[in-house]
């Protein structure tokens, strides 16, 4: 992407879907009961505090991006991993007003951060915390993606079938390209039967083909490990399978 007009525009568009979906997960925060937060989240090891702190911290991560384009700087989106975690760990605990307003006020610095950057800050390139250099008009989608998918995470209510469906159909179209010849993956077909996006992932040859359809939303949720299949029609062969679920391979992590 070189066009600073283009890359600001979609980075308007992206902020846009930010700002609804976080209106959302507040609605969701809020609704729930103090003693909540200490009860496990969809999130293996982690409570429900866990997964509202880690929204936040990870909000003024992107501060840090989104800062870093407008001053053309290379500033770090954690200052290390160990204080990524920490800072999980040490707000895990709060109580629920504590957490909301975190959350809040989070998002109101980032909105911020983004509403200062200049068209041609959005071509900017900025480094992930793991290492890899992306555009500085991916960042409202990553938020995004930490928005839409921790918020399912929450178990509180929201589930794939509230994601909206241009994120359903932009992430299954992601993950199924990560996941398109991934050696040790039996191949599956990919239907969706509301939107006809297709796709193939896994590696012919490694078993039995199957083909797996139902909506974008369903497909999404199983690639990006939200769902075990559920809503999904699993055929072998021509022949619909009575418990399809089981019958789909274990995905590889995504990392």
């Amino acid at each position: 992407m070189t066009d600073p007009q283009t890359a600001a525009d979609l980075a308007d568009e992206r902020l846009r879907l930010v700002a609804t979906s976080t209106g959302h997960l507040l609605h969701t925060v809020a609704g729930l009961k103090p003693e909540a937060l200490a009860e496990p989240s969809a999130l293996p090891g982690w409570t429900r505090g866990h997964v509202l702190a880690h929204l936040a911290r990870n909000a003024d991560s992107l501060v840090n991006l989104l800062d870093g384009a407008r001053t053309a700087t290379d500033i770090p989106q954690y200052p290390s991993d160990e204080a990524r975690d920490q800072g999980i760990e040490d707000g895990a605990g709060r109580p629920l007003d504590v957490q909301l307003d975190d959350l809040r006020d989070s998002d109101e610095r980032f909105a911020a951060a983004a509403a200062a950057l200049a068209p041609g800050a959005w071509t900017a390139s900025v480094r992930h915390r793991t290492g890899y250099v992306f555009p500085a008009a991916d960042i409202p989608w990553k938020r995004l993606m930490e928005v839409e998918y921790h918020h399912v995470d929450l178990a509180a209510g929201y589930s794939p079938a509230h994601w909206p469906e241009l994120f359903a159909v932009a992430e299954f179209r992601r993950l199924s390209d990560r996941l398109a010849g991934a050696e040790g993956l039996p191949a599956v077909e990919l239907v969706a039967d509301d939107t006809e996006d297709r796709a193939v992932i896994g590696t012919a040859g490694e078993g039995p083909g199957l083909t797996a359809e139902g909506p974008v939303r369903a497909l999404a949720a199983w690639l990006s490990g939200r769902s075990d299949g559920d809503g999904l029609q699993v055929h072998r062969g021509g022949d619909q399978l009575a418990d399809g679920r089981s019958a789909l391979p274990a995905l590889p992590p995504l990392g």
